[in-house]
């Protein structure tokens, strides 16, 4: 699997995604810096990681949204390519206009730091092949704005439309409609999720409950 993870000022999971990454492929993905304008040949998947990308000013994710780069990955994107965004990197996305919606301060109003149980709503994309259909796991929350929110009829047509991906079980901490915690674009390949999997892929760091979301990424590319 041929990955690029792009970093923004106030990154701050890079490094986590890309050890996830590399242990499921053997491959060390691409680092690339907001600044750029290309991306490299031959990529499978693009990552936007978690963060706080410039400081979080104006919203989350509404600078970065508009850095050089994404235009590259708007242009990967619409030729089908394969875009993850975790955290702030699910908030570039919908400021991007890549997903619907928009990630609003917690109900709480409080900055969420814990782990939080996601159920699998559908297992028929390539991030989630790696798990069963109903499939309950562990990930951890670590943000402020993660109340995603979408009016009445974009929800009704995610829902509709099968691109609701993940729900939180249980809690729902942060408030977000349906208890949606991550959605997909229409052809499945731009996925966006507020809790973090890479931070479940080591039984010696927070266990490795996130690991088949990584896993099944790299088998979708290797054709298996």
């Amino acid at each position: 699997m041929h990955a690029a993870i792009i970093t923004f000022p106030g990154t701050n999971r890079e490094r986590d995604m890309a050890i996830a990454l590399e242990r499921v492929s053997g491959r060390r993905p691409a680092m690339l810096w907001h600044k750029d304008s290309v991306l490299p040949a031959g990529l499978d998947v693009v990552v936007l990681p978690g963060g706080f990308s410039h400081g979080d000013y104006l919203r989350s994710g509404a600078m970065a949204a508009r850095a050089p780069i994404m235009d590259a990955v708007r242009a990967f994107a619409a030729r089908g390519g394969h875009v993850l965004g975790v955290c702030n990197g699910f908030q570039i996305l919908t400021e991007a206009g890549l997903l619907p919606g928009a990630l609003l301060k917690n109900a709480s109003l409080r900055f969420l730091a814990q782990d939080c149980r996601l159920r699998v709503e559908r297992s028929d994309t390539a991030f989630t092949r790696g798990f069963e259909q109903g499939a309950e796991f562990s990930a951890t929350m670590a943000h402020g704005d993660g109340n995603y929110f979408a009016d009445d009829a974009t929800l009704d047509a995610l829902e509709g439309e099968g691109r609701v991906v993940l729900r939180y079980v249980g809690a729902n901490l942060n408030g977000s409609a349906r208890a949606i915690a991550g959605v997909c674009s229409a052809n499945r390949r731009v996925l966006g999720l507020m809790p973090h999997p890479e931070n479940c892929v080591d039984p010696l760091v927070g266990g490795t409950d996130g690991l088949p979301m990584f896993a099944g990424l790299s088998a979708s590319f290797a054709g298996v």
